[in-house]
């Protein structure tokens, strides 16, 4: 009687890899100019920007450096937010739109909330970066 102990084949065969699909979203980076709207918490203080262009197809979020941890962890209900406009085919500017018209992250306990008329323009994505990294935003 042999003491070997035999692996199932998933465990011992090479994996096939494949491509799938995951949710809906709007690209990220442009080289184009773009607007944006800003993103505060509770405190205004302000933690991130949500910036599009329509010809590329973008909406994306940028937090500000001095925002820390805070700035990235905010993100997660606009995304969700952002997947499901996507998934309606809504333009990126019109998503800029109703995310403004929103106004905060969840309608239950907001966390972040859009500036109210924040919305303006910047010359390019490098642009707003700067807009982002200078003090007292």
């Amino acid at each position: 009687m042999s003491t070997e102990r035999k692996l199932p084949g998933y465990m011992t065969e090479d994996l096939t890899l494949r491509i799938v699909a995951g949710p809906a979203s709007y690209q990220a980076f442009t080289d184009k100019p773009v607007e944006y709207i800003v993103v505060a918490n509770q405190r205004d203080d302000v933690l991130a920007y949500i910036y599009a262009n329509d010809e590329d197809d973008v909406v994306a979020w940028l937090s500000r450096p001095a925002a820390g941890l805070e700035g990235h962890n905010t993100y997660y209900p606009w995304m969700m937010r952002l997947r499901e406009l996507k998934a309606r085919g809504v333009p990126p500017s019109a998503a800029l739109d109703e995310l403004a018209r929103a106004g905060t992250d969840t309608p239950v306990n907001p966390r972040s909330h859009v500036v109210p008329n924040s919305r303006q323009h910047a010359a390019s994505l490098a642009a707003l970066e700067e807009i982002a990294r200078a003090p007292g935003q």
